[in-house]
């Protein structure tokens, strides 16, 4: 049985690139799919199709045609349709399935999924992790991302780390950076656990 994990966040903060990079890093030791969700094309699962060395069919695009969390969260039949037709042709062991660009407000059902992170980017503002929000604030984890970028948008990253500690109280959270191997080992060794 697959282990479904959802991944969501704003538009632009790493969604796609985190699963590209997690599908490298885990795809020897585990078969994968991947749903992704864009309104009106399929613009990243495309993207991965061209990037990944997988089946061009483990990975289904969904156009939501509407607001992104409702196909995760509230009508999520579409998005369900393409998990089972994962499960169907490969059972995968890991299946991540990525919402469209949403807002803070963004929840998965648990209906669809068994586990969710959030991503916020530190070129987002500094504010992000006060401001709270449904997905930053109950998501299983909630991933930082681009924190290389703090230097070039005035971000200071030890205060940034205190408001998304405190945002979260005890859920657990990560700090990414495309420049740093050691964080993503990090997120692989929690996705792992899972399993």
């Amino acid at each position: 049985m697959s282990i479904k994990i959802g991944i969501a966040g704003p538009v632009g903060s790493g969604k796609t690139s985190i699963i590209e990079k997690l599908t490298n890093m885990l795809k020897d030791e585990h078969s994968l799919g991947i749903v992704t969700n864009d309104i009106y094309t399929t613009e990243d699962a495309n993207y991965l199709k061209n990037k990944l060395d997988i089946n061009n069919d483990q990975i289904i695009g969904v156009e939501t045609g509407g607001c992104p969390h409702t196909a995760i969260r509230d009508d999520i039949s579409m998005n369900q349709k393409a998990v089972e037709e994962l499960q169907e042709k490969f059972n995968p062991d890991i299946i991540f399935v990525e919402s469209g660009g949403d807002n803070l407000s963004a929840t998965f059902s648990y209906e669809l999924i068994d586990y969710y992170l959030y991503v916020i980017d530190v070129a987002q503002g500094a504010d992000i992790p006060r401001k709270k929000g449904a997905g930053l604030l109950f998501s299983d984890l909630l991933v930082a991302n681009k924190i290389d970028l703090c230097q070039y948008v005035n971000v200071d990253l030890e205060s940034y780390k205190k408001d998304v500690y405190e945002s979260r109280k005890n859920k657990p959270s990560i700090f990414l950076s495309n420049q740093d191997e050691q964080s993503f080992d990090k997120l692989k060794e929690w996705i792992k656990a899972l399993l």
